[in-house]
């Protein structure tokens, strides 16, 4: 497989360093990409740097994942407005084992193959480099005004806050992590997104210039995602998406991928998935032939949850999507533990009863818990037929809400309308 050519198709190359598709058709070739130790939890904004080394190792090079212990201390000031808070050791240490652990469930690390992935940590060869070190070993090769004539640096330091002589020397630190690898383990290339450009290349000229012309690097990066609508990518109405399940259950991560627009759904399906290209475009045609039944959304959901979180996860998902917002489904909700009905009920508006309320009219029930605003109204709805109890649609105002409706022993679940949902906690 020609990895350039895969990527091009995909829409994830932005920028590439002469020579870097000659270097990847000679020969297997070692190549990292660097991973900011800021949580203990990567998110779906760190997916595409974990595709690009996946995309690596099944072209039948060698990926390496570089977490950064030491640059973490400082902080990447790249397109950044303000200088980053700076994480103690215990953090880092904390932070680092959680990415560990979520990289080697994407990358192969099987000793035996000649690509297998690693995990590095810069910190392992920065702990004993001093100060001095640094100045005379890779400060006297690269010049101030080759720094200042970066994109990054030149807008912080034309900005308000100006920029610390901590972050000035970042690109450094990160091209002597690239000069490091080069020199202990034959790393020839680095890739990364599109605003890390200016950093990877300082590390290409460090190994040029340290070596004297004689050691080849390369790099790419790949392009930075928005959504169609200009904002930014990775983010829900809650925040960050993450790929830790204790952060965004894996209901929630299947949810963000299935409600994309059509515009982004063509774009991330060719990112996110390995489906080849024939197969994207023949969805493609067949999604706009009836984009009502958001066959890419659908297609593409179930590909990154299962990637992410595996077949079981993804399954689980889409039954409960299927009993908030589909028919007949009272089974399905009855079927659910505790853990799994709050999962799915995440961020469904939760009113709180007393036990001593059991035995009320529906009625009453719905106006006393605050539901509905008053009887009247509540009385209307049900004679209207819009209003459920655990997906079963209420025939009668006479109906009685028992303990015979609990989930789990303490939940109703309450529907006014077509999407009004409340989750009711009897105490």
């Amino acid at each position: 497989m020609n990895l350039i050519e895969e990527l091009r198709w995909r829409g994830m190359l932005q920028d590439i360093m002469p020579g870097t598709e000659e270097q990847l058709q000679k020969e297997m070739t070692s190549g990292y990409i660097g991973f900011d130790p800021t949580a203990d939890s990567l998110h779906i904004g760190s997916l595409v740097p974990i595709l690009l080394l996946v995309h690596l190792q099944r072209a039948g090079h060698k990926p390496i994942a570089l977490v950064g212990g030491a640059t973490g201390m400082v902080g990447d000031p790249s397109f950044k407005a303000e200088e980053r808070k700076m994480l103690d050791e215990a953090t880092l240490a904390h932070n680092l084992a959680g990415i560990r652990a979520q990289l080697e469930r994407f990358l192969d690390f099987d000793v035996s193959r000649p690509n297998a992935a690693e995990i590095v940590n810069n910190y392992d060869w920065f702990r004993n480099f001093t100060f001095l070190d640094f100045i005379r070993e890779v400060g006297k090769h690269i010049t101030v005004n080759y720094m200042m004539a970066k994109d990054s640096v030149r807008k912080r330091l034309e900005g308000d806050n100006g920029m610390s002589f901590t972050e000035f020397t970042y690109q450094l630190i990160q091209g002597h992590d690239f000069y490091h690898l080069f020199s202990h383990k034959n790393v020839k290339l680095q890739m990364g997104g599109s605003d890390q450009w200016g950093n990877i290349v300082t590390g290409t000229e460090l190994i040029r210039r340290r070596t004297a012309g004689a050691g080849e690097a390369f790099a790419f990066t790949c392009k930075l995602l928005t959504k169609s609508d200009g904002s930014k990518f990775g983010k829900s109405e809650g925040g960050n998406v993450w790929l830790d399940r204790n952060k965004t259950s894996p209901y929630k991560f299947y949810q963000f991928w299935l409600n994309v627009t059509d515009e982004d759904a063509a774009r991330f399906i060719k990112i996110f998935t390995f489906l080849d290209e024939a197969t994207i475009s023949d969805m493609i045609t067949r999604h706009a032939e009836a984009p009502h039944q958001r066959l890419l959304q659908k297609e593409l959901a179930k590909q990154v949850t299962v990637f992410v979180h595996g077949e079981g996860d993804y399954e689980f998902a889409v039954k409960a999507s299927e009993m908030l917002f589909g028919n007949n489904t009272a089974e399905l909700l009855n079927s659910l533990d505790e853990a799994q009905l709050l999962e799915v009920l995440e961020g469904v508006e939760q009113v709180k009863v007393a036990r001593a309320d059991l035995g009320k009219d529906i009625v009453s029930f719905a106006a006393d818990s605050g539901i509905f605003p008053s009887k009247g109204e509540a009385r209307k709805m049900v004679q209207n037929g819009g209003v459920s109890i655990n997906k079963q649609k209420v025939e009668a105002i006479e109906t009685t809400v028992t303990e015979a409706h609990l989930l789990n022993g303490k939940y109703i679940l309450v529907q006014k309308g077509k999407r009004n949902y409340y989750l009711v906690v009897v105490a």
